[in-house]
């Protein structure tokens, strides 16, 4: 069982397929869009469009923001930048045509100055530079040459998924495996477990092969079964 956990932990890779676009259709698209046409740049094919180069998401933490960037560097071959990256992730370099900075809000102050200066180098070196925080560029408390530069580019915000949306596409998933789910199963899993769909979409899938390993329906019993053996190994 305890391998039966471990495999939970592993996650899938984010890409734009696994990726609920919910009320986001409109940024995902231009996010697809530029992850092809930095591609194609790179491939020595048409450049990124001049507007299309900066861009920033926010939204509340567990929205998507850090898969959609994730998928982006994926499908663009880019850098992704973790707000507690070392100072040289931030280094231009002009092989490299598409960056992606995660959680701005928590940028120390040094990379702070370090993702200026990268901004600047994109902009006068070429490539494409995609941001992420909690909040708009205008709130953020950073230093304000960082936050007028963030507040330049296309501004999005990225909606989470209403508790309805996130049984539907949890319930669409389980269609999609052949999973006979009993009412109420999906509604118990988003109430007590982590509520971002990424950690969701893995429950289900190690609920799947519980289900199948114990020869047991998939029950609100069997669900909890599993969620107090996760909450034991987490706490190993």
């Amino acid at each position: 069982m305890r391998q039966l956990l471990l495999g939970l932990n592993a996650k899938q890779s984010p890409d734009f397929e696994t990726f609920v676009v919910g009320r986001n259709a409109e940024a995902v698209h231009l996010l697809m869009q530029l992850g092809q046409s930095v591609a194609l740049a790179a491939s020595g094919g048409r450049a990124a469009t001049v507007h299309d180069r900066f861009v920033y998401l926010w939204g509340e933490s567990g929205g998507g923001k850090s898969h959609l960037l994730h998928a982006l560097a994926k499908a663009g071959h880019g850098r992704y930048i973790p707000a507690d990256a070392a100072s040289d992730a931030f280094d231009y370099d002009p092989a490299v045509r598409l960056y992606l900075i995660d959680d701005c809000e928590q940028l120390p102050e040094r990379e702070q100055v370090d993702a200026f200066n990268l901004f600047n180098e994109i902009r006068e070196r070429g490539g494409c530079l995609v941001c992420a925080g909690d909040r708009a560029p205008a709130q953020l408390a950073v230093r304000e040459d960082l936050r007028t530069r963030l507040g330049w580019g296309l501004i999005y915000c990225i909606h989470g998924l209403t508790d309805e949306e996130k049984v539907d596409a949890l319930a669409q998933a389980a269609a999609a495996r052949g999973m006979i789910l009993s009412p109420g199963v999906l509604p118990y899993l988003i109430t007590h477990f982590d509520r971002d769909m990424q950690s969701l979409s893995a429950m289900l899938d190690a609920l799947d092969r519980y289900s199948l390993e114990t020869q047991r329906p998939i029950t609100r019993p069997l669900l909890r079964s599993l969620l107090q053996m996760e909450i034991q190994e987490r706490t190993l």
